[in-house]
């Protein structure tokens, strides 16, 4: 998502505004996070002297504990998404856990959701990664009054969850593919996924091929799986580049695939030989293969957003009973290439390279 802000139009003026403004306030004092001062002038209907008080110091301490189920617990990619997690939690005084699987086992992380079920947790953010396996584990959820919200992934159209928080995954692929079309031109293009099937991914490389295969020039080779653990990838694409070493073009869909082609295209020399690569996300190797040129891109998806802005909705939404209602976020795609890696090449909690940078 490109432009992150929304212009007043001539349609909304300032009559719908001054409506929208005095029921928010008014839903603001009915959840207790309104100052004395703030409550006074709504009662009298200032609206203005309202806004001037604004609200309490502290918001509600209310000691709530919310489960990440994940489907690959300890890769990188979600160091910074714990992060948003953990720093809504200190600013709202909660606590979150993070569970599920390292492999991306459906079985696994359905356990966990049902785990979190029992101990009444008091809401669930989950990566839904299959079309229908997280569907009656959340319609348990909420049966027991538990909120669920996906970030991530959001891979069914029948799953109940309240909203998603993540990015449009098909649309990010097309974003993708019309890039490496850019970039290529004409060759052999291979696309590589760690888990073929697995909803946090697949779409990307469904959108991707959906441009390329009609791409003028572009030779799409068969998609390549690579496995969910990082040793694993990288020994794949080599073995797999071994046997295509006409190709002029490899890219990926997921982080640890997108570091084995890197370190493929380092090892033998294939950025003098004229290949292209690239894919996504941000850990510090692939910012720094970027900033060297050995990546043509990298795909930055706000991996902190996806976990900071689960806990402010499942928060409000149980602080509320349901009066703020969540709702869905897309955390965009954006490329980053030689000429934007300059921000990303300083610590920053954002990407995962610190835990303790924020201002960059």
């Amino acid at each position: 998502m490109e432009q992150d802000t929304l212009e007043q139009t001539p349609e909304f003026g300032r009559s719908e505004l001054e409506v929208s403004r005095r029921t928010a306030l008014r839903t603001v004092a009915k959840l207790g996070l309104g100052s004395a001062a703030m409550v006074a002038a709504l009662k009298a209907g200032h609206i203005e002297d309202a806004l001037a008080a604004g609200r309490s110091d502290a918001l509600p301490q209310k000691g709530y504990h919310f489960v990440f189920v994940n489907h690959v617990t300890t890769n990188a990619f979600f160091t910074p998404t714990q992060s948003g997690a953990a720093d809504a939690c200190k600013l709202l005084g909660c606590s979150f856990q993070w569970t599920g699987s390292a492999t991306s086992n459906v079985a696994e992380m359905v356990k966990a959701m049902q785990t979190a079920t029992a101990g009444k947790a008091d809401g669930i953010a989950v990566a839904i990664i299959d079309k229908n396996a997280f569907d009656a584990p959340t319609n348990a959820a909420f049966a027991a009054g538990i909120p669920v919200i996906s970030y991530n992934a959001d891979g069914s159209p029948t799953n109940k969850r309240l909203a998603y928080i993540g990015q449009d995954l098909f649309l990010s692929g097309v974003g993708m593919g019309q890039r490496i079309a850019a970039l290529v031109g004409s060759g052999k293009v291979g696309l590589f996924i760690a888990t073929p099937g697995s909803l946090n991914i697949q779409p990307r490389i469904d959108g991707a091929r959906s441009v390329l295969s009609k791409s003028s020039g572009i030779t799409l080779l068969p998609d390549v799986a690579t496995g969910a653990l990082i040793a694993q990838e990288r020994q794949a694409v080599e073995a797999w580049w071994t046997g295509h070493q006409d190709v002029k073009g490899m890219f990926a869909v997921d982080q640890g695939t997108t570091q084995g082609i890197v370190q493929t295209v380092q090892k033998h020399g294939l950025r003098a030989k004229g290949v292209k690569c690239g894919g996504y996300d941000l850990p510090p190797a692939l910012v720094q293969a970027v900033n060297n040129g050995l990546a043509d891109f990298t795909i930055d998806q706000q991996p902190y957003l996806q976990g900071f802005y689960p806990v402010i909705q499942l928060y409000l939404y149980k602080l509320s009973g349901g009066l703020v209602g969540a709702e869905s976020m897309n955390t965009g795609i954006k490329f980053v290439t030689k000429s934007t890696v300059g921000q990303y090449l300083k610590p920053n909690v954002y990407q995962g390279s610190s835990t303790s940078a924020y201002q960059i």
